[in-house]
């Protein structure tokens, strides 16, 4: 299975990666995580925009896809078949976690203190 990001995501993407030098799977893992943990509900249908990158399951999630699953499946609060969970409901939390990323790293001005902050949220859960 394949999943479209929007056009903005991608950007924020190669922002991301050239400041943090991460691959894109583990800034999307990061920002489906920082999301999710935000706890907000995430509207699945606020973004239709598919003119992005192009980006396969397995690669995004790994071999943490059945994590994922669980929790994306958890903050929707309802049983979730395979093809509602990625990639419609994958995305919101990732499209949103991409902009809470970089919120952060902007907000931190730095590598070191952006996984420093980062490190910190998850001490809060």
């Amino acid at each position: 299975m394949r999943l479209r990001t929007s056009k903005k995501a991608e950007e924020t993407l190669k922002t991301l990666q050239s400041l943090l030098h991460l691959q894109p799977n583990v800034l999307i893992r990061l920002a489906v995580a920082m999301s999710l943990n935000d706890g907000e509900a995430v509207d699945e249908t606020e973004n239709t925009d598919t003119s992005g990158l192009e980006l396969n399951r397995a690669t995004l999630t790994g071999d943490f896809d059945s994590v994922f699953k669980v929790l994306v499946t958890e903050h929707a609060n309802r049983q979730l078949e395979d093809d509602e969970y990625f990639p419609r409901l994958f995305k919101a939390p990732m499209e949103r976690g991409l902009d809470m990323l970089q919120d952060e790293y902007q907000y931190a001005g730095n590598y070191g203190k952006f996984i420093m902050q980062l490190a910190s949220l998850g001490e809060a859960v």
